[in-house]
């Protein structure tokens, strides 16, 4: 996948290309509707397929009080898309200057001018423009006189509902990894780097993994039957581990920071400076403080029990 940073920078690698616009924050099934459909097409076409994003939510910019928690870091997404089909991608840095462009001027002087797709496809509730002021229905005004076809498919449902960032944003603040699973299709993961603690794990006989995440969410608090990968350069390479993770304060010991800490059941070896790609597939239970160790240590054996269970078919 070729990446372009700044839709000025592509020049005519893009023309004729079929393409979609939007967030894709998680790429989320909706998302990967789009991108299933944009791909398809593409390939019947023999034209490239493009995907146009923003390097910061439109959000941060209009609304820098109330920023919104992305699901994905750059690195993540960026894998996704690559994995999903796209042969292009344009992240166009969100400024007020491009904010400030009426729904009109942005489908002439981005879209037409720099870009010039073949065709257009987009979700049903696609917004852009000045004050969100464009709709689908505005591409299918303008684009069409310029000979680009324009097609919009429909919401995508899934756990009961229609699939939303903001829905999956609600859904890891309860700690509902399942039905986060159900509307990714895949188990929500947390990239980051293994980071050295205080090593009080070993001392129980489970060493843990401290995780630096570099996403800006991560599962509410609790103990999670999860999966580990190695990243090798942006990608997750080698064996899946079965794991258990603790996210939370370790209430008892100290009170603190939350801390995401993965116990590897089948690994041993050193992680420390390694990244990894931790999957959360299940909730176990909540965290809560225990007696003294002993006590912990054994609902740590119970846990993993539990987690090796629940990860057998994976």
């Amino acid at each position: 996948m070729e990446i372009y940073r700044g839709s000025d920078k592509i020049g005519a690698r893009a023309r004729g290309c079929v393409m979609t616009i939007g967030n894709f924050d998680g790429l989320h099934l909706g998302h990967r509707a789009l991108l299933d459909a944009v791909v398809t097409r593409a390939r019947a076409l023999g034209r490239p397929a493009a995907v146009y994003t923003f390097d910061r939510h439109p959000r941060r910019v209009l609304q820098p009080q109330t920023p919104l928690p992305r699901l994905s870091s750059s690195e993540q997404l960026e894998y996704e898309l690559s994995r999903a089909g796209a042969d292009l991608l344009i992240i166009e840095p969100f400024t007020p200057e491009l904010s400030s462009l009426s729904a009109e001027e942005f489908v002439q002087s981005v879209l037409i001018d720099r870009i010039g797709p073949a065709e257009v496809i987009v979700g049903r509730d696609f917004r852009f423009g000045r004050g969100r002021s464009g709709s689908d229905e505005t591409l299918r005004q303008q684009l069409p006189k310029t000979g680009v076809r324009v097609d919009v498919i429909t919401q995508v449902f899934a756990a009961g509902g229609d699939v939303s960032s903001t829905r999956i944003r609600q859904l890891l603040a309860s700690g509902s990894v399942e039905e986060v699973a159900r509307c990714l299709g895949r188990d929500y993961e947390v990239w980051g780097r293994v980071v050295e603690g205080d090593r009080r794990g070993r001392t129980l006989g489970f060493p843990t993994a401290n995780l630096a995440p570099d996403n800006e969410l991560i599962p509410a608090s609790g103990v999670y039957a999860t999966t580990v990968r190695m990243l090798e350069g942006g990608i997750p390479t080698g064996p899946v581990y079965p794991s258990v993770t603790n996210v939370g304060t370790r209430p008892t010991f100290e009170a603190g920071r939350v801390r995401v800490e993965a116990h590897l059941l089948d690994f041993a070896g050193d992680l420390y400076g390694r990244r990894i790609a931790l999957g959360f597939h299940a909730r176990i239970r909540e965290e809560r403080r225990f007696s003294g160790p002993d006590e912990l240590k054994e609902r740590i054996r119970q846990d993993a029990a539990e987690a090796r269970k629940l990860l057998a078919s994976k």
